[in-house]
């Protein structure tokens, strides 16, 4: 039988990362098995429904880069089907009716397991188990009920989930089992937490595709960082394309315990990815990033800062803050300005010949002989008057762009500012 899996998040309002993680081991699981992934929307709790989340979700897992196959689904379609195979349940003797809903009998004695793909051997006492309800009065299915009936009539062979749901898997075993229905493979993840060994949440940071994105992350670091979480191939490979992950990629890999997100290590994989690529290709995705979140600045200046940031930062969100002086108006510390420096800064790039970069080096190298001083010395308050920050992309590259009119502009506002602060 051909692998066929199936991704079922809730329309919650947005999708958290943690899920998508666990999307990512599905389809991982399902194309490097040459198997189908399926896509449902678990909207068996209509007041949870938001027509914005099924967008949001499949707007978040196309551009990560998980596809599905076919149509979205939603489990309430079915709602007709669930309603028959309850009754016919009921009118088996395994399911009975109870004020309106419908409940199937749960075993009293013995055990409910199963051998889980990931966590092992998993026995769970059919004494602790509770007739469950399969149809409520109002004729809407459950999620234990729907879930199960669902993976059945679609084929899923394997059921990769995480593992909140073990609770709920004996329960659905036994659903299966009386509609006749032989269970699917069960693969429970391990969960996602933060630094401080709490599950991931909004105060640990960004937590949703969306924020990830708007932040300037690639998708292809998000969905290394992610397929690592909880998974390695061999306890050394770090940067992987989505192709190796695919070919490499087995639950038999997949650890029990529970995955550390780490954003210091999403940072320096983004990093490495944002260096590795091509500049022109750096170049459009940066103006596409701004681009997105709302910046309008001239593409021709974009394209060419784009080289000065490549190596410098780790995702395209650090690009307004570090070079947005090229674009905008800029604030300088006073305390950090040198009105004596500025001044004589001023004089020397004023008659510099061409207004190019190894001009201006050659300009500003004589200005540290004649003051006596060295570059760190006096590049600081020409950095800071310039570009309103200790930190920069190269200052002769800085100045190159930004022009000689701007340039000048700007040494003489920060000498003012310095003499009024003195």
């Amino acid at each position: 039988m051909s692998v066929r899996v199936r991704m079922a998040p809730s329309p919650t309002g947005f999708l958290h990362i943690g899920g998508v993680r666990t999307f990512l081991f599905n389809w991982l699981f399902a194309r490097g098995r040459g198997g189908e992934c399926l896509l449902r929307i678990e909207n068996t709790d209509t007041s949870r429904e938001v027509e914005e989340s099924v967008e949001q979700i499949e707007r978040s897992l196309r551009w990560l880069g998980i596809d599905w196959d076919g149509d979205t689904t939603f489990q309430l379609d079915r709602m007709g089907r669930a309603q028959e195979e309850a009754q016919r349940l009921v009118d088996e003797g395994t399911a009975y009716e109870d004020e309106g809903a419908i409940r199937i009998r749960m075993p009293d004695e013995g055990v409910t397991g199963w051998d889980d793909a990931i966590k092992g051997r998993i026995d769970v006492a059919s004494a602790e188990l509770e007739d469950l309800v399969l149809v409520r009065s109002d004729g809407r299915p459950t999620y234990n009920f729907a879930s199960p009936l669902e993976d059945w009539l679609d084929g899923i062979t394997h059921v990769i989930r995480g593992d909140d749901h073990v609770s709920n898997t004996p329960k659905q075993i036994h659903v299966l089992r009386a509609l006749g229905a032989e269970p699917p493979t069960y693969a429970h993840v391990p969960s996602v937490f933060g630094e401080d060994g709490r599950k991931l949440s909004k105060r640990h940071g960004a937590v949703s595709v969306d924020e990830f994105r708007a932040a300037g992350y690639l998708a292809e670091a998000l969905m290394n960082f992610l397929a690592l979480l909880g998974w390695a191939p061999d306890g050394e490979t770090t940067i992987m394309a989505p192709e190796e992950l695919v070919e490499r990629f087995s639950l038999e890999r997949v650890g029990s315990s529970p995955a550390t997100f780490d954003y210091a290590k999403l940072d320096w994989m983004n990093g490495v990815y944002l260096r590795a690529l091509p500049s022109d290709e750096y170049a459009d995705r940066l103006l596409t990033y701004l681009r997105e979140q709302g910046h309008d600045w001239p593409e021709d200046r974009i394209r060419a800062a784009a080289p000065l940031v490549q190596e410098k930062i780790g995702r395209f969100g650090e690009f307004p803050g570090f070079a947005g002086f090229l674009f905008h108006d800029v604030e300088p510390d006073q305390g950090l300005l040198d009105a004596q420096v500025l001044a004589a800064a001023e004089a020397s790039l004023r008659d510099t010949e061409p207004w190019s970069a190894d001009a201006i080096e050659a300009s500003l190298k004589r200005l540290c002989d004649d003051l006596g001083e060295k570059p760190r010395t006096v590049y600081l308050p020409i950095r800071v008057a310039v570009t309103g920050s200790r930190v920069s992309p190269g200052l002769y590259e800085s100045l190159e762009l930004l022009g000689r009119e701007t340039s000048l502009e700007r040494l003489r506002a920060g000498t003012d500012a310095a003499k009024a602060a003195a």
